[in-house]
């Protein structure tokens, strides 16, 4: 665990769109971690972070209006300490990860390919949210 004379861990989050679980994750564990860690997220195929990601994280006191879906590309030239994949997509489609350091895979469900009522997509965003809150907690305290 880094202290505070440390330089925080730097943690990586990829996901295939970044509209959701990885932004989820970069949120959480930059609020549990604090100044210890460090965090981005980023896709191999971003889009536009989903406004129902934006709604669950204000649900639990994060304010996530300004964030924006970032593409690999724009986050290769920074080292990391730790990369996270967070769907399985990301997972393959980045076996390696220039400046990447301990590869560590989480693959969480994706909330938006939920189809039905507002409700019930919404609910989805919600359980996801909840593991990856949970999930982020754990990493953080494992550190």
């Amino acid at each position: 665990m880094a202290s505070s004379t440390q330089s925080p861990t730097r943690i990586l989050v990829l996901c295939t769109g970044n509209s959701c679980r990885s932004q989820m994750a970069e949120a959480f564990l930059a609020r549990a971690g604090g100044e210890r860690v460090a965090v981005s997220s980023a896709g191999n195929h971003p889009s536009a972070v989903h406004p129902l990601t934006i709604r669950v994280l204000a649900e639990r006191g994060v304010d996530w209006s300004g964030a924006r879906s970032k593409p690999m590309t724009e986050l290769l030239d920074r080292p990391f300490d730790v990369i996270v994949t967070v769907c399985d997509d990301a997972r393959e489609a980045c076996p390696v990860f220039p400046g990447g350091g301990r590869r560590v895979h989480e693959a969480f469900r994706d909330p938006a390919v939920v189809a039905g009522t507002e409700a019930e997509r919404l609910a989805a965003f919600r359980e996801i949210r909840d593991e990856v809150e949970a999930w982020a907690e754990e990493f953080v305290a494992a550190l």
